[in-house]
This record gives C-alpha cells, structure tokens and sequence, in this order.
C-alpha cells in the first residue's frame, strides 16, 4: 500500500517508556521514566520500507531483564540502549506502511516499542494476526513467544512419554502454565511450584496440575520435591534455576531430561549461585539442555495450528494478568522478579 498524505505529515505526542541506565542488581522503577516530550509522524519516511503502528498491548517477559544489562560476549539477545525507549513483543494496529504485505488497518504482533506509536522498519519479527475469533492478547502469550517456547521445550527438548513424572518451577507463568498443560494432555503426572498460595490453588483448579507447592513454604526442597515424588522426576522444566535446580537433581530418575528455560532467581544477583548437585548428571545419565525460542521458530505454523484447536475444545486455558496504561509499565515489568503477577503480563496501551 502506498504511503498515506496530508494529515500523516503532522507530528503527535508520543509517549515512551525510557530506560535511564544499565541496571545491576534488582530493577526499580526509578529505573525507567515516561518520556512525556516525544513526538512521530504517523507516515512512514519517503524511501523506506517499512509500517507506522498504534501499539496496542505490551508484553512484559523475563528475558527482558538481560537487556537491562550491558550485553556481554555470547549474549544471544541486544541491550536496550540507555535514554531509549525500550522494545519488545506487543499487539498493534497498522496506521501506514511502505511495504506490500502490510496495509492500514491490519492487526500485527511484533517487536515493537514501548510506546504509544512505532516505526518498525526491521520486519522480520511482524507479523499478521491472522485468528481474531481468540483474544488479541494471546498474541504476546500462548499463541506467540511463551507458547511456542513451552512447546518446543516440552516437546523437542524434553521428549516427553506417557506416564512420566513431570515437575515445573515458576509454574503458573506464561511458560509453565502452557508446559504443565502439555504434560497432562500427554498423560504425565505433573506438579507445580509457584510463590503464593493464590498460584497453587490455579495450578491444581484452572490447569489440572496433579499437586503443587509454594516454595517459599518449604524450607527444605529435597525433601518437598521427595514428598511429591517418591519415585523420582523423570523431566524438569526449568525456568528458576538456583537452589530449586540442585535440589532436582538429587531427585531426578535415571534417563532423566532437564529442559533449562530461565533462571529467574538469578537474574538480578550480583554473583549468581553455583550449583552443587551436577554429579548427578553423571550417575543417572540425565540429559540437561538449554534452548532459545529462536532455534524453533520453524515449528510456528504447526504449532498454532495445535494451540487454536486445544483453544477451541478447551483443553487448554490461558491466565493473563493485565496492567492499563504505559505510564505502568515498569511496575508491570518488575513485577515479574517479585512474582506480583499472577499469569501471563500484558499492558494494555491502547484500545482499538
């Protein structure tokens, strides 16, 4: 579609959620400031390629927290860029494009900014939202990053059997809720842990996880992972790290697979923790692996097609927990490292 005229050379206010410095230890709110003062043309330049959108929901996830890092050598993912706005995966609406597969009025997710308006010029992450009978949300949740990540997780990494015994930590998040789904459709037993009873009752009531525990109510993890596996785990999925990984691998089975996502815990430490229990890793021949999302992005098409026929049987559910208003974004986002959200973090920017 060409690009618009008239109207679309005029500037408008755009606010824009910015990134003071790089962060060590644990992030804060002052952090970040709303830039009030910024403004864009809702038309995108003469000889680029590219879209102008209206963001419309914001995606909060904790990868983002290494961004708030200078990146080091072999990091998999750029740094934000100090006196920037921020970016990262949200819903928007199309305002004007340069690009033929793109027109005004479409529905994209993408990587995009955090703020009201975006030039998005680097269209490999933008995509169409092609399925609009299931809420526009999900496309920052289980139909997008968290999802394809749990699925390629349990699916690829974990080579998961019938019957297995199946443990998630940080399990009511956008990842775990979606893995320990997986796990129950597949015929697994499955348990949980998360941070408050609020998230247990979820794990066992909405997701139809066998068991799950608070975490920060057990003072001794070996023998609360014992409790609820006499047996033995057969796969862990990671995504905390830290001490709830050593005290798995004292229980894990022979032929035992670790699908390592994150390390929540860890991300905000000055010296992070070692682990002290990898010699299991010898003595029960356990496959332990981490993963990028990115390595399964082939897995998309068939994926979704898998996620929107669960949707629609209701074999599986979704909990999002929804901020409102850009001007809260760095609570929501911090949030995350405190475990105040309850579900996937979304902020609604913009209604349509």
């Amino acid at each position: 579609m060409a690009s618009g005229s008239g109207d679309d050379d005029v500037q408008v206010k755009n606010k824009q959620v910015i990134l003071k410095d790089y962060v060590s230890g644990f992030p804060k709110e002052s952090d970040f400031y709303i830039n009030t003062n910024g403004t864009i043309k809702l038309k995108v330049p003469e000889g680029s390629i590219g879209v102008v959108v209206k963001n419309l929901y914001l995606s909060c996830d904790p990868y983002m927290r290494n961004r708030m890092k200078k990146a080091v050598a072999g990091s998999y993912i750029e740094s934000f860029k100090p006196g920037s706005p921020i970016s990262g995966y949200g819903v928007a609406k199309v305002l004007d494009s340069s690009h033929p597969d793109f027109k005004k009025g479409d529905l994209v997710w993408a990587r995009t900014g955090w703020e009201e308006y975006s030039l998005l010029t680097n269209l490999v992450t933008l995509n169409k939202v092609l399925h609009t009978d299931v809420p526009l949300t999900y496309y920052m949740g289980i139909l997008a990053m968290p999802g394809l990540t749990a699925y390629a997780g349990f699916y690829e990494v974990c080579s998961p059997m019938k019957g297995e015994y199946v443990f998630i930590s940080a399990a009511s998040g956008a990842v775990g809720q979606l893995v320990g789904q997986f796990a129950k459709l597949l015929g697994c037993y499955v348990v949980g842990s998360a941070g408050s009873k609020e998230k247990v009752d979820l794990l066992k009531n909405k997701f139809g996880f066998n068991e799950a525990f608070n975490y920060k109510e057990e003072p001794d993890l070996d023998a609360a992972l014992k409790r609820y596996f006499p047996e033995g785990i057969d796969i862990y999925f990671d995504n905390v790290g830290g001490k709830m990984l050593d005290a798995v691998l004292l229980n894990m089975r022979v032929n035992g697979r670790i699908a390592v996502c994150g390390m929540i815990s860890q991300y905000n430490l000055h010296n992070p923790e070692g682990v002290h229990n990898l010699m299991h890793l010898i003595s029960k021949r356990i496959h332990m692996e981490g993963f990028l999302v990115f390595d399964y992005y082939h897995l998309y098409p068939k994926f979704v097609e898998e996620m929107l026929s669960y949707i629609a049987e209701g074999k599986i559910v979704y909990v999002e927990d929804i901020a409102e208003g850009l001007e809260n974004c760095p609570a929501a986002l911090i949030g995350l490292f405190t475990g105040r959200n309850v579900g996937k973090q979304i902020v609604l920017v913009a209604r349509e």
